[in-house]
């Protein structure tokens, strides 16, 4: 009987952490689009035994995505499934943090929802810039759901993101993602008997969270954190329990929901707001 297959979108902090605290037993497959770097993680995580398949991926290419499921399915049954890709404010324009930040998860919705196995389940990171993401109102969020995927970047009110500061198009794009996901439970992947939920990452300690603490917004991401009920930086492993909880069957009600692991970040936004 063949492994059940584990894929993990995107070999970051988030990612690594995940691969190894829900990749024992399975065949693992990782995919990013940075080759050295994936071939490096994948001979790490070689080296402790677990069996890893490496493959680049773009998750902005539709045709690349497509790919990479159809690779997960020819490796045996696709039972668990984590998209941690993305880029942030920091590290690049709004242009592209759209294209794969947005269109990439719906893409890789869209594509895995079609290859996850009956019982499975999968985790897409999007971050608790979502939960404050401002300038939508809820017909804009209905459209953002329902859109067919190829034609997402062509909405008109994503136009002025497009060509703006890309911390409004990153809040955008994670906005989406929860939506997405809401929508994808209901239709494709609930229709194969499968699970889809996001996890909403606070100020995690990866290189990409370092980078935008060393970047413009800084400051107000230590303040953040230092009003929060638990005054620390997240770690990547925080956001691999969240999501074996998720991938696992103690969640095996719970599907179209998003997680916010976020020290209490919102919380305390919100209540200075109130």
């Amino acid at each position: 009987m063949s492994r059940e297959v584990l894929a993990v979108i995107g070999t970051g902090g988030m990612g690594r952490a995940i691969a190894r605290r829900s990749g024992s037993g399975r065949k693992v497959l990782l995919a990013d689009f940075n080759e050295p770097a994936l071939a490096a993680i994948a001979d790490e995580l070689r080296g402790d035994g677990y069996d890893v398949i490496a493959r680049a991926a773009d998750v902005g290419d539709r045709d690349s995505v497509l790919a990479l499921a159809q690779t997960a399915a020819d490796l045996g049954p696709v039972g668990r499934i984590a998209h941690t890709a993305g880029l942030s404010p920091a590290q690049a324009p709004s242009e592209a943090i759209l294209r794969v930040d947005l269109l990439g998860t719906a893409q890789v919705l869209e594509a895995f929802g079609q290859v996850v196995a009956p019982g499975g389940a999968a985790v897409v990171v999007a971050s608790m810039a979502g939960h404050m993401a401002g300038g939508l109102d809820a017909e804009s969020e209905r459209t953002l759901a329902a859109t067919p995927t190829q034609d997402l970047l062509d909405l008109p009110f994503l136009v002025p993101f497009a060509a703006g500061d890309p911390g409004p198009a990153y809040s955008i794009a994670k906005r989406a993602n929860l939506l997405r996901v809401q929508s994808a439970a209901v239709a494709s992947w609930g229709e194969r008997g499968a699970r889809v939920n996001s996890i909403s990452p606070g100020v995690i300690s990866t290189p990409m969270g370092r980078q935008e603490l060393d970047g413009e917004s800084g400051d107000q991401m230590r303040a953040m954190i230092a009003m929060s009920g638990t005054g620390r930086l997240g770690t990547p492993d925080d956001i691999a329990a969240a999501a074996a909880f998720l991938l696992g069957p103690d969640a095996d009600f719970i599907t179209g929901t998003d997680l916010l692991v976020d020290g209490g970040v919102v919380a305390a936004v919100r209540g200075m707001r109130a």
